[in-house]
């Protein structure tokens, strides 16, 4: 039994003429309507299709019409998305925003904040170290209980000496000796812009690069 596709590769290129191609290369309904039409008329008299054969072909060709209209709905919501993540990047240009990070960016004035996530009390030592790798500053603050537990550098070396603006570097440890652990540290950074990029929504932090918007924890 010839069925549609067996009649689409044996009649269908003398059967669709140029204006056809020019116009689209995949069937519509008319065009597989057209197609059963002439699969009718070909089909072998002595072993005549099923119904449910054509039940079968009808089923299949709604089903690929639906997953190609679920398709084009789909790229909808995905621009509209993408524009809703713009506009949300967009409205915290200028703000300050805490995200994971082993770096912080120290301006010519002010200081820098950050936090840690500390599993117990504690003692946490914060280290912050140059762009060499050498530690400039070392600061202790006390954790009374696990939980979150802020940090202020004022841009200062051990000896109170201001350090020159830049990027620097901080790790930060909680406990002694064989009980010391280490702690991912979140730092405060100004938002200076945003970038769409294939993979969604980056921002722009001064001194510290690009991170997505998915990194931001808080914002002030």
């Amino acid at each position: 039994m010839t069925s549609i596709s067996d009649f689409v590769s044996t009649y269908g290129a003398s059967s669709t003429g140029t204006d056809t191609t020019k116009k689209s290369d995949s069937l519509g309904q008319a065009d597989f309507l057209r197609l059963m039409t002439e699969q009718l008329q070909h089909q072998d008299p002595l072993n005549p299709m099923e119904n449910s054969e054509f039940l079968g072909q009808l089923a299949q060709f709604s089903t690929v019409q639906g997953i190609q209209g679920l398709q084009t709905s789909m790229d909808g919501f995905k621009g509209s998305l993408a524009t809703d993540q713009m506009l949300r990047g967009a409205s915290l240009v200028g703000r300050s925003v805490l995200v994971p990070s082993a770096k912080m960016a120290l301006g010519a004035e002010g200081s820098v904040n950050g936090v840690v996530a500390a599993p117990d009390a504690g003692t946490v030592t914060f280290d912050i170290t140059d762009a060499n790798g050498q530690s400039v500053r070392k600061i202790t603050v006390q954790a009374e209980k696990a939980g979150e537990v802020a940090f202020e550098w004022d841009g200062k070396d051990a000896s109170g000496n201001r350090l020159a603006a830049g990027t620097y570097g901080v790790t930060a440890t909680i406990g002694s000796g064989e009980t010391k652990n280490d702690l991912s540290t979140y730092v405060e950074s100004r938002v200076d812009s945003v970038t769409v990029g294939s993979d969604g929504v980056f921002l722009d932090l001064a001194g510290l690069g690009t991170a997505p918007l998915d990194y931001v924890l808080r914002i002030r």
